[in-house]
């Protein structure tokens, strides 16, 4: 069920996300008066699931989801209408209009993408205003995996600074490390302050481990799901047990706890549980991850004093602004780690499965638009990127055009496209296999 709650919310975003990004081009084409000839949702290669047709132009739903398109007359793109280039220019169509025109009806997607994004933030900001972590209410301190403690980290580590400046929001810290060229953190360890160096080595490490610092929590554990023919389903724990020892040991925090069973993966170990008041023991065989395969529900706000700040309508313009604009920024900073050879960031590439996983199992209203303001403005960067293929690679042409006084042949156009689009293909072909590819490592 929750694989089917993520899929439909994917689905759902992603074809917002691309009526409103071809919506762009399709206004500024009207605007200049350009025949559109066709508005799809999604590829009709083939075939098409839906078609009606009002006016000069046909709307439709094709069967590919990997995106959608407006045929614009007389304009060379993805549908690589080469019969209708061979005709005499007509006044209705792209390739007849001012080079600013072209200009306009081809940023227009993009343009109605950040647009979006930053309705969103102030519709999300004004509905349910923000909730933060403030740093100095961690009071137990981070908890850090191998990644973590080969860097420096240590599990208890208080965080005071990020290269000597005060993080305001505990959950900011990772991507400020990550994305701000930063030297050191400063951590209070055992009542004396510690600077943990950051080199371009250290980024790669935690860009392959992103849950690489996390928040510590006092150990309770009770079990709501229990995975399928996992050691614990096959020893007899259910859902509901709250195991309180492992080995007679009890736990005062739940890293505590992970790290005992780290140490003793692919062995058998007796768990302690309490089931209806009653105490339970059994021995269960660990994976060779050191796992029970059970799943438990924290509730962050019951260990945490959360800040919250709510936003007059007024006020959450500027914020909406704001998140935008800092997302569209740390967006763009990530472009430095991908062609890093150090960092190695086209590694950590992901495709569907990738960005289906960044929305939750359970449907969220809040949290399915936070995750399309943001697959909005990741839509908009990645189609101004001067590429044939894309919108900005019909930019990048029209912009030589304008400052040489030279228009490129309609042949040297047409090629363009075809490398745009081989290239476009392998760019989606390379994010999807590393998807496939994580999901066996």
């Amino acid at each position: 069920m929750e694989v089917i709650v993520k899929i439909a919310q994917f689905i759902l975003s992603l074809s917002l996300l691309i009526i409103i990004h071809e919506t762009g081009h399709f206004i500024f084409a009207k605007i200049f008066k350009c025949r559109v000839e066709k508005f799809y949702l999604f590829f009709n290669a083939g075939f098409t699931l839906f078609k009606t047709k009002k006016g000069e132009t046909e709307y439709g739903i094709g069967w590919l989801p990997l995106g959608g398109y407006v045929k614009i007359a007389g304009m060379i793109d993805e549908s690589m209408d080469k019969e209708q280039m061979k005709k005499a220019p007509k006044p209705y169509e792209f390739r007849s209009k001012k080079a600013y025109q072209r200009l306009l009806i081809m940023v227009g997607g993009v343009l109605m993408n950040f647009l979006a994004a930053i309705i969103i933030y102030i519709g999300i900001s004004y509905a349910w205003g923000k909730d933060y972590l403030p740093v100095e209410n961690v009071k137990y301190g981070i908890a850090v995996n191998e990644v973590g403690e080969d860097i420096g980290f240590r599990d208890g580590d208080m965080i005071l600074s990020v290269d000597g400046e005060p993080v305001l929001d505990f959950f900011e810290v990772s991507k400020s490390i990550m994305l701000d060229d930063v030297e050191s953190v400063q951590v209070k360890r055992n009542g004396s302050i510690e600077n943990v160096m950051i080199t371009e080595k250290d980024i790669a490490k935690m860009m392959k481990s992103p849950g690489m610092i996390g928040l510590r929590y006092p150990y309770e554990l009770k079990i709501s799901k229990i995975a399928p023919d996992s050691p614990a389903q096959k020893a007899g724990l259910k859902a509901g047990d709250e195991i309180v020892a492992i080995d007679g040991h009890e736990f005062e925090f739940y890293d505590q706890f992970t790290e005992y069973l780290k140490n003793h993966k692919n062995e058998t170990v007796e768990v302690t549980a309490m089931r209806d008041d009653s105490k339970v023991e059994m021995p269960v065989h660990l994976t060779e991850d050191g796992l029970l395969g059970i799943h438990s529900n924290r509730n962050i706000s019951k260990h945490f004093d959360l800040a919250h700040y709510d936003y007059g309508f007024f006020e959450s313009i500027p914020a909406g602004l704001h998140r935008g604009w800092e997302t569209s920024v740390d967006y763009l900073k990530q472009f430095k780690l991908i062609f890093n050879r150090t960092t190695k960031g086209y590694e950590s590439l992901g495709g569907f499965i990738t960005i289906g996983s960044i929305f939750p199992g359970m449907w969220n209203w809040k949290v399915f638009w936070d995750m399309t303001a943001f697959l909005s403005i990741i839509l908009g960067i990645m189609n101004i990127l001067p590429i044939p293929a894309l919108d900005g690679g019909h930019v990048m042409f029209v912009l030589y055009e304008m400052i040489t006084g030279r228009k490129p042949s309609e042949k040297f156009l047409e090629y363009a496209q075809y490398v745009g689009l081989v290239l476009l293909l392998f760019l989606v072909l390379y994010a999807n296999i590393n998807d496939v590819v994580r999901l066996f490592q």
